[in-house]
């Protein structure tokens, strides 16, 4: 079984130590989907949710949060985003979301591309919830991360 990277030889919790790690470019690929009635989904197309335009909002909610996430991950490294990107996918019942996050650190971006998807979720259930009572978040995953050297 791997060792606990976040654990240090006490047992306790512990910030890694990434000091010794080269900058790399890290790009990290997180995905995950809200499920809405169909009805929600036509007054989200339309732009006639109360609150305002939902999928606008979200974005840039999933893009702060990103920004924040070392504040809201308490053994989360602060790093320097270079980009964060989210895209939304309509269905006929849930709204797909992407986000790709990317850096040049010593230290990967998993993290703030899992923390884009989960509040621009979060956003849109915030901004539906008058709308739709049956709402539900499903499957936040990481779907790709890589590492090159910069150029």
């Amino acid at each position: 079984m791997p060792r606990l990277t976040h654990v240090n030889r006490h047992g306790t919790a512990a910030m890694v130590d990434v000091s010794a790690k080269p900058p790399l470019r890290r790009e990290a690929v997180a995905e995950g989907r809200i499920v809405l009635q169909p009805a929600t989904l036509d007054l989200i197309r339309k732009n006639q949710i109360a609150k305002g335009d939902v999928l606008s909002i979200a974005r840039i909610a999933g893009i702060q949060a990103a920004k924040q996430t070392q504040h809201l991950i308490p053994l989360c490294h602060q790093i320097p985003l270079s980009k964060v990107q989210l895209d939304f996918d309509l269905h006929p019942k849930a709204i797909h979301i992407t986000a790709t996050a990317i850096t040049v650190a010593q230290t990967g971006v998993e993290m703030e591309a899992l923390t884009a998807v989960s509040v621009a979720a979060l956003t849109i259930y915030d901004m539906c919830k008058a709308a739709d009572k049956k709402m539900r978040l499903e499957g936040i995953r990481l779907i790709r991360k890589t590492k090159t050297i910069p150029v």
